[in-house]
């Protein structure tokens, strides 16, 4: 499968792009592990023309990343060319535009999601994108607005004749939000148009090898991308990778493997940025992370992680968890 020309060879799995979750020490680990490509946070084009410096904070990568997605966001053809334009200065190897994003805050004022309902808007913010930039383009969205407006298999014809390199669907529409469950059925039905020349990527409910197994093989999309079932494991690109190609699970991968792949996260953003701000980019993962899934009571364990402020204290809780949890 290829996008522009990207070669990603047979059934590549994508990490999803996610506001808060996917910082670069994530990504680093996510690509270590078998993610085919992976995606920065997803930038508003409106911050990032103001030039805020938490936004283009956004937009470092890494070369040991590669290839690697810059997702941006917005409501007017003006800021979102401007936006194409600075982020293709950071050198991503795709730039994505997020017509997907359901929160309120997105959504609400009619960027993400919310463009699903002004589709002539959305149709000229990606031919005027795909004009200003020499990068491949790509757009994620969803089904529609609502279950009574499904209208991805006309929108995928539409998106694809101005020009983008590969779309990316969601098996919702917006006003499930991530209720429900994801239908895939739609997203078969684009892959299966004779017309449809681009690249596929089925996003939704994808939680396990077996998951995307199936989406490869009874909706026949070209990639799969994972969003949630990644928090606070990054080693479900190997899972994915191992099953998919026959390949018996890893016995390395055991509860302290996998709690040392944690704290080296925690080591990486702690590098990268600064104790404080590295500590609140990690817990979020590790309070999520299935390893210590059974443990008792482990809400207040859970809260401690949420609230530690140093990674002496951090990486304390870490292990007296990692202690119980093989003490079972």
């Amino acid at each position: 499968m290829k996008i522009g020309n990207i070669e990603f060879g047979q059934k590549p799995v994508f990490l999803a792009p996610m506001e808060d979750v996917t910082d670069i020490g994530f990504r680093l680990l996510c690509k270590r592990y078998g993610a085919s490509m992976v995606y920065t946070e997803f930038v508003s084009a409106e911050a990032l023309v103001r030039s805020v410096k938490s936004t283009i904070n956004k937009l470092t990568i890494s070369e040991e990343e590669r290839p690697v997605g810059i997702q941006i966001y917005g409501r007017s053809v003006e800021d979102m060319v401007e936006a194409a334009k600075i982020v293709e200065e950071a050198k991503p190897d795709i730039i994505d535009i997020n017509f997907g994003c359901p929160v309120k805050k997105v959504a609400g004022k009619g960027a993400g999601a919310g463009m699903l309902q002004n589709i002539p808007l959305l149709l000229n913010i990606t031919r005027e994108v795909v004009k200003a930039v020499k990068l491949p383009v790509t757009v994620k969205t969803r089904l529609g607005w609502t279950q009574d407006n499904i209208i991805i298999p006309t929108l995928a014809e539409q998106l694809q004749d101005c020009g983008i390199s590969a779309l990316t669907i969601h098996g919702r529409t917006r006003s499930q939000m991530y209720t429900g469950v994801a239908d895939w059925n739609p997203i078969a039905e684009v892959k299966r148009n004779p017309r449809i020349s681009i690249p596929i990527i089925g996003n939704g409910d994808i939680c396990s090898p077996e998951d995307t197994k199936r989406a490869f093989d009874e909706y026949g999309v070209d990639a799969v991308m994972i969003g949630r079932a990644t928090f606070g494991r990054p080693w479900i690109f190997k899972e994915i990778r191992d099953y998919l190609e026959g390949r018996d699970p890893d016995p390395i991968m055991d509860t302290q493997w996998k709690l040392e792949v944690l704290k080296e996260q925690l080591r990486i953003n702690v590098e990268r940025i600064d104790e404080y701000r590295g500590i609140l980019h990690t817990r979020r993962h590790l309070a999520a992370t299935p390893i210590f899934k059974g443990i008792p009571n482990f809400r207040d364990t859970r809260i401690a992680m949420l609230r530690a402020t140093t990674v002496e204290e951090l990486t304390s809780i870490l292990e007296r968890a990692s202690a119980e949890k093989l003490s079972q």
